[in-house]
C-alpha cells in the first residue's frame, strides 16, 4: 500500500479490471505530490503525480548549492540516461522505446554526445571477467 493510504488515478478502464491495482506500488508514482484529494465518483483520498515545475525548481536549487556552472535541468537527466545506456551497448531500438521517440532519427542525437568513432565499439570480450 502507498503512503497515506491514497490511491492512484489509473488510466482508462484499468481500475474496473484491477480494482486494487490503485494501492499497488508498480502504479504509484515515481514522484507522488504531498497532497491528497477527494475523490467524489470512486468516494477515495487519491494522488497525484509531483508538478514537473515543482522537480525542475529543485534541481535547480541542488545545482546552484553545488556549484556546477555547467547548465542542469531536467532533462538532462534523460540525456545522461540514453548516453550511459548507449556507452554501456544498449541497442539503439530498446533506447528508442524507453525514450518514447516515435522515430529512431530523434534517438540517434544521442550517439553524436558519445563521438567515439570505432573506438567507441565494444567488443563482448570486454564483459568478460576474468579471475
Amino acid at each position: 500500500m502507498n503512503e497515506r493510504g491514497a490511491w492512484v488515478e489509473l488510466p482508462g478502464a484499468l481500475e474496473g479490471k484491477s480494482p486494487r491495482a490503485g494501492q499497488q506500488f508498480p502504479w504509484y508514482w515515481v514522484f507522488p505530490a504531498a497532497r491528497t484529494y477527494y475523490h467524489k465518483e470512486s468516494s477515495r483520498r487519491r494522488r497525484h503525480h509531483l508538478h514537473g515545475t515543482v522537480l525542475q525548481k529543485a534541481v535547480r536549487d541542488a545545482v546552484a548549492r553545488s556549484g556546477v556552472e555547467k547548465r542542469v535541468t531536467t532533462h538532462t537527466f534523460r540525456h545522461s540516461f540514453a548516453t550511459h545506456l548507449l556507452s554501456r551497448g544498449i541497442d539503439i531500438r530498446t533506447i528508442q522505446e524507453l525514450l518514447g521517440h516515435a522515430s529512431v532519427t530523434t534517438t540517434m542525437i544521442y550517439t553524436d554526445v558519445l563521438n567515439q568513432g570505432p573506438l567507441g565499439v565494444k567488443s563482448p570480450l570486454d564483459h568478460l571477467e576474468l579471475p
